[in-house]
């Protein structure tokens, strides 16, 4: 059986080839799950560590919608707030928020709700490890742990509340490569030493890519291995999966339509075609870039799973905003995933 990532990669397309001829350097890792269910991988290994970014946000939106589902006195319409916290907004909202935009605060919130001890509790459950999300993003105390009191309301009073809970303490992650570079900056001072990720989250390639064949196939697993929501928040998760930012009202000119979709049209701020839709969650941080998406072309009948991530540090310093993002790593991803299409479109006329 031919490989479809093997000839993506053999393409003699520069945006491919600046990243073959320096592997080592980019901690490539993919993942393909083609129609029929074949699996195909790259340089996929759990037990070598990279910053999944973002990427964290995709299961613990699922398990916040599974978990307020599991509440008799709300769903995900009912409004919630976080204590200290001045928006009232809802699950449903903040799911949005986490597909469309990436956005941290609608991550953090729904952290709260859970808490890391839950997090990695039903992700152990369902099979879905190794995984480690250990740690709310761009924030003060990011890897507090302790949760902040949840309370949901209906009709201005409150009809459930969570309070405070006080999780397990991170213990240093075991992997390989957890320390990384050669220097990073901390207030402002560059320290001449690797980077620490030993605290970090962890989401590997293996598992987020099994995240997304559960979502879009859950007929094929186990009723302990599927995420348990409602028929009518799962249609609202893949709806919220492939619109564009501006299709779910966010105008803002910097969300563009592949704003938060590297695959395929990450290099280019043009419109996507209609035809292709694409259901996924990226992450990107530390030089790290990570997408995982189930892609559906419509007019050719062709869908895949693909996952894959980069790193793109030349100077090796962490946390200087010097990454090679839009010179290497997003056009490399972008490029794979036409790349694919191509392949696929190729063997269609075969």
């Amino acid at each position: 059986m031919i490989d479809p990532i093997q000839v993506a990669l053999a393409s003699d397309s520069e945006k491919i080839q600046k990243v073959m001829q320096n592997l080592d350097a980019h901690e490539v890792q993919i993942m393909l799950t083609d129609s029929e269910g074949n699996d195909f991988s790259f340089q996929i290994d759990d037990d070598t560590y990279f910053y999944p970014a973002s990427s964290v946000k995709f299961p613990v939106a699922l398990l916040a919608l599974e978990k307020v589902n599991e509440i008799p006195e709300v769903d995900s319409n009912s409004l919630l707030s976080v204590k200290d916290d001045s928006l009232q907004t809802t699950i449903r909202k903040e799911v949005q928020k986490i597909f469309a935009i990436s956005d941290n605060e609608a991550y953090n919130r729904l952290f709260e709700f859970l808490g890391q001890d839950e997090i990695h509790e039903k992700l152990l459950k369902k099979g879905l490890q190794p995984a480690r999300i250990s740690h709310r993003v761009g924030t003060q105390n990011a890897d507090n742990s302790m949760t902040r009191v949840i309370s949901f309301y209906k009709n201005d009073s409150i009809a459930y509340s969570r309070q405070a809970i006080e999780n397990e303490t991170i213990e240093h992650l075991q992997l390989n490569k957890i320390q990384k570079g050669k220097g990073f900056y901390k207030n402002d001072t560059l320290v001449n030493a690797q980077m620490d990720f030993s605290k970090k989250n962890y989401l590997p390639i293996s598992t987020l890519h099994e995240l997304m064949k559960r979502i879009q196939f859950p007929e094929k697993y186990t009723e302990s291995e599927q995420f348990q929501i409602t028929e009518s928040d799962r249609e609202f998760l893949l709806d919220v999966m492939h619109k564009t930012p501006k299709q779910q009202g966010f105008t803002d000119d910097e969300y563009y339509d592949s704003y938060v979709k590297f695959f395929m049209f990450g290099d280019s701020e043009t419109p996507m075609p209609d035809h292709i839709k694409i259901y996924n969650k990226v992450g990107y941080a530390y030089g790290y870039l990570t997408d995982c998406a189930h892609i559906i072309d419509l007019k050719n009948n062709i869908s895949f799973t693909v996952t894959a991530t980069i790193h793109v540090n030349e100077n090796r310093i962490f946390n200087d905003d010097t990454y090679e993002y839009d010179e290497i790593g997003i056009p490399f991803l972008a490029e794979l995933g036409r790349q694919i299409h191509q392949f696929y479109l190729n063997k269609q006329k075969k």
